[in-house]
């Protein structure tokens, strides 16, 4: 019945400060864009933008996260502090890895993970040991 999320869709005060800040700030491609709909995609996956009938900038939602997966997300982080773009959470060590919290114009809260990485995939097999020819 439900294989998958396909797009997550976040309704904006303002498309033209929205789409700047995901394109411009944190880089993202945009797929489609028309007056009152901009999808970007990576990987199959969709995040929209539509705007709300309201102008008013939208009560803060914290119960909601869009997460992404980042590799250096120190030097993630020190780019996006220089942009000035307000965190919820600073950079901190977790149990999976790093792990950050911004904000859109909104106020959306993006999660930023730096997943750590497993140790078995840096060791050898043991049967290869040896294997490769002198």
């Amino acid at each position: 019945m439900f294989n998958r999320i396909s797009a997550v869709i976040l309704l904006v005060s303002n498309m033209k400060k929205s789409i700047e800040f995901y394109k411009d700030v944190l880089g993202m491609e945009v797929k489609q864009q028309a007056e009152d709909w901009v999808e970007f995609s990576k990987h199959g996956t969709v995040l929209a933008l539509h705007p709300t009938k309201k102008k008013k900038k939208l009560t803060k939602n914290i119960n909601m996260l869009i997460g992404f997966n980042v590799s250096e997300l120190q030097s993630v982080c020190s780019n996006l502090e220089k942009k000035k773009v307000k965190f919820h959470k600073k950079v901190t060590n977790e149990a999976f890895g790093r792990h950050a919290i911004i904000e859109d114009p909104d106020g959306h809260l993006i999660s930023l993970a730096e997943m750590a990485p497993k140790e078995e995939e840096f060791t050898q097999i043991p049967y290869y040991h040896g294997f490769a020819p002198e």
